[in-house]
């Protein structure tokens, strides 16, 4: 059980996409002031900032050493657009398991907190865990853990797993009912395989960190 949610946590968490290349976007900017659009409804760009924000904190309070927060800033060069990608897919698969019928309780997210906080050692050792391995901050935790509890009762109502393609096509027909649209700077939604996808524009070009800094 324990392994099953650890795999349904990085599914699901921010950290989902793979590192990709850098962006830098020039020209005009079709979606003004809005990372994404997810139902009608927007993610703004600084939305977007601030949950970034809140890992790029909950990381520097984690560490006090200044060559472990360069290490942790490091390994998650890629941190906005993978923030984005949970973002949406929060919603997406939420969409889901309101249209299969699925609800999750306060008591439920709870319950489950105390379980895992039990395997992790306490509430700390949870809240680093969720952190490093998932890019979670801690004040999102019980959120990130209600989605959890989504993905696990919308798979056993359709009588599979996370990790099989019937639970996937159900995420991708919410996302397509959605209709998600991401700020070209950000990439491309792919409705179908549920993911974010870095677009080939011609006014997008590549760059490469100089040293030690990082782009987000």
């Amino acid at each position: 059980m324990h392994s099953r949610r650890r795999r349904t946590a990085l599914l699901l968490s921010a950290a989902i996409v793979a590192a990709g290349p850098l962006l830098t976007a020039c020209g005009n900017d079709a979606h003004p002031g809005a990372a994404a659009v997810v139902g009608g409804q927007r993610i703004t760009v600084s939305e977007l900032e601030n949950r970034v924000d809140e890992v790029r904190a909950a990381q520097r309070a984690a560490v006090t050493d200044d060559t472990q927060y360069a290490q942790a800033i490091a390994q998650t060069g890629s941190l906005t657009r993978d923030t984005l990608h949970g973002m949406v897919l929060d919603r997406v698969l939420h969409r889901a398991a309101e249209d299969a019928g699925v609800t999750v309780s306060r008591k439920e997210v709870q319950q489950m907190r105390v379980g895992l906080e039990q395997q992790a050692g306490g509430a700390k050792g949870l809240e680093m865990t969720w952190l490093q391995q998932y890019g979670i901050p801690p004040q999102r935790l019980d959120e990130n853990l209600r989605l959890q509890l989504e993905a696990q009762k919308l798979a056993a109502k359709l009588g599979t797993d996370t990790s099989q393609p019937a639970f996937w096509d159900a995420l991708s027909k919410a996302s397509d009912a959605l209709g998600v649209d991401l700020n070209p700077r950000y990439g491309s939604w792919n409705a179908e395989k549920v993911t974010r996808v870095d677009a080939e524009t011609p006014w997008v070009r590549q760059i490469s960190p100089v040293g030690n800094q990082q782009t987000t």
